[in-house]
């Protein structure tokens, strides 16, 4: 927590008004194992890490994006993120709904499914939506955030190879690229991917954070073997000159679309 904390203090004095950590940023990625106890490393919201980030955010005028192991009020656990505004005042906590469980990414052994919706947030900086990881392979959500007024989506994350594997699907990483930049193009959104890199266990995760423009342009990103902070400079008002010049959204067919609230299909 504390190497975070400079980290976020050395990116504010970089110039950067909205910082996001990455997936579970206080804790290693312990889900690629089954079912341990791993209880200890929960936190409440409020809790340590909303205490020190609040006072940063406060302290430097900057909005930050706290991805953690929240244990609710109602005893259980969520992969979860609160937005912090640039006054230290908590906008929302959003939790993780849509929980992997594949070999070594073992999330439903540890999270609920999110209970608190999509949600978008109002910050000094612009309007943010929050989603997390495994999200960021669903069209929905991000459709959803888009829908709510979000200028540019956030998705902090802990993903990459398995050691050893070798994948008939084709480049995950490359994948995951353009599913974002995807997202971004049809919604008209700037998109933010933070990642984990390093290797932990039988995971080497892939960094490779980056940010692209609301037409899926890569604006800068980050290494694959090593921590970086990335400072990007956006232009949010291109959101409106895609959106209106494509027509993604004014040409929506919602009535068409009730099959896809079909369990079955």
């Amino acid at each position: 927590m504390q190497k975070t904390a400079k980290k976020v203090e050395e990116a504010a004095k970089l110039g950067a008004q909205i910082i996001c950590l990455q997936e579970l940023y206080r804790t290693r990625y312990f889900p690629q194992e089954e079912k341990q106890d791993v209880s200890s490393l929960t936190e409440t919201i409020p809790g340590a890490s909303t205490d020190l980030f609040c006072g940063l955010a406060q302290k430097h005028g900057i909005v930050v994006i706290v991805p953690l192991f929240e244990k609710g009020s109602d005893g259980k656990f969520y992969n979860s993120a609160v937005t912090i505004d640039a006054n230290g005042k908590i906008l929302g906590t959003y939790r993780k709904i849509h929980v992997p469980n594949d070999p070594f990414f073992y999330e439903k052994s540890y999270f609920e499914a999110g209970n608190s919706g999509y949600q978008t947030y109002k910050t000094r900086y612009g309007r943010v939506g929050v989603l997390i990881c495994y999200d960021q392979w669903f069209p929905e959500p991000a459709r959803i955030n888009t829908l709510k007024g979000a200028q540019i989506i956030f998705y902090p994350t802990a993903i990459g190879y398995i050691k050893g594997h070798k994948s008939e699907d084709g480049d995950w990483h490359e994948a995951w690229k353009t599913v974002q930049r995807a997202h971004a193009i049809v919604n008209g959104v700037h998109v933010a991917a933070v990642n984990r890199v390093g290797e932990e266990g039988h995971l080497k995760f892939w960094g490779g954070s980056f940010v692209c423009d609301s037409f899926g342009t890569v604006l800068a990103e980050v290494s694959s073997v090593k921590e970086e902070i990335l400072v990007v400079k956006v232009d949010l008002g291109k959101n409106q000159r895609i959106r209106e010049g494509w027509g993604f959204l004014k040409n929506r067919r919602p009535e068409t679309y009730s099959p896809l609230l079909k369990e079955g299909l």
